[in-house]
């Protein structure tokens, strides 16, 4: 039965939230699940990522690639049968702008010096 092969995924957020759980296709790849992501990302977060670049995604504490897809990323030793997979998300930083003075004064500020004697 094709229901019976869906996996159950779910995306642990920074701050301890979820997306999810849902069902998934095996040969779905990561680049569509950080799809996923970005369409179902939760509104009034501070961070927020823009594109798929800006997404990683760990499971089992390995970073998957996109071009993976879920059936290859899956650690059956890790996972309880009929369970949740839950996959953490991490969203790069911003990048700095230089020609926001802002930015680059708190950089400045933020400096820390190390002395080695």
């Amino acid at each position: 039965m094709a229901g019976e092969d869906l996996i159950d995924v779910k995306f642990r957020l920074f701050d301890g939230t979820d997306i999810g759980p849902s069902k998934y296709d095996p040969t779905t790849t990561v680049a569509s699940l950080k799809e996923t992501i970005l369409a179902r990302w939760p509104q009034g977060k501070e961070i927020a990522p823009r594109t798929i670049n800006d997404v990683k995604l760990i499971n089992a504490g390995k970073i998957l690639e996109n071009n993976q897809t879920i059936a290859e990323s899956r650690t059956p030793v890790c996972e309880l049968p009929g369970g949740v997979i839950t996959m953490h998300v991490v969203v790069r930083p911003p990048m700095l702008d230089k020609n926001n003075e802002k930015l680059g004064k708190a950089q400045k500020t933020n400096r820390c010096a190390c002395t080695i004697l």
